[in-house]
């Protein structure tokens, strides 16, 4: 089993797959979850293997594009290791982690196992904050047709996944349902030390958004 072949092969399936998707899941999100998956996985001395497979394979058959359905994306990603000769035991590994990394709620919790999961899934929820994060949200939003923001729509910490799923909030609430939570939820010392950094640049971001939209400055 040549591992730079099969990661080069993932690599090219997944681009072609997700060339023409525009809510901020595309092949480029891919490509920056999967490079910072492996800066982490150095700095936490994990499996770079088995996070490289589960990084790119992270948003196939992603569950919100299929009606929560969270059996499409490891059964996609299974079929497609399958084909590249990845053994069992390693295709089980990463189906787990895609299974399991995905926020679904403010108040929904899912433990991820294995150190590769939380390496995998920090590098996903950092590619959620930030710069890059702030832009993700609002062309997430526009995809779904909600609005930037409501005043009048108070953010909703979601119970169950359900509830997020068929969340109508506007794009600004999305910061404070899932976005300014992530900072708290990063796995490893080396995304929580990334995450503080964008975190901040999100919070100065809202300030001069509510500033502006009064007309103050």
């Amino acid at each position: 089993m040549n591992k730079g072949i099969i990661i080069k092969r993932v690599a090219e399936m997944v681009k072609k797959d997700l060339k023409n998707e525009g809510s901020g899941h595309d092949w480029w999100h891919v490509y920056r979850v999967w490079k910072m998956a492996k800066r982490i996985a150095k700095e936490e001395s994990a499996d770079t293997f088995i996070i490289e497979l589960a990084a790119l394979l992270h948003d196939i058959g992603d569950w919100k594009f299929h009606d929560g359905d969270e059996t499409v994306g490891p059964e996609m990603a299974r079929r497609i290791l399958s084909k590249q000769g990845v053994s069992e035991e390693i295709i089980r590994h990463v189906c787990e982690i895609i299974s399991t990394m995905p926020f679904k709620g403010a108040h929904v919790k899912a433990k991820m196992r294995t150190l590769e999961g939380k390496v995998v899934q920090d590098a996903d929820r950092l590619d959620a904050i930030g710069a890059i994060g702030i832009a993700r949200a609002f062309a997430y939003g526009g995809s779904k047709n909600r609005p930037i923001y409501n005043p009048n729509q108070k953010p909703v910490m979601h119970r169950r996944k359900e509830e997020y799923l068929n969340s109508k909030g506007s794009s600004i609430n999305h910061f404070y349902e899932k976005l300014l939570l992530l900072k708290d939820r990063m796995n490893t010392k080396t995304a929580k030390e990334i995450a503080d950094q964008r975190h901040t640049f999100m919070e100065a971001y809202l300030d001069r958004f509510f500033e502006e939209w009064e007309g103050r400055i």
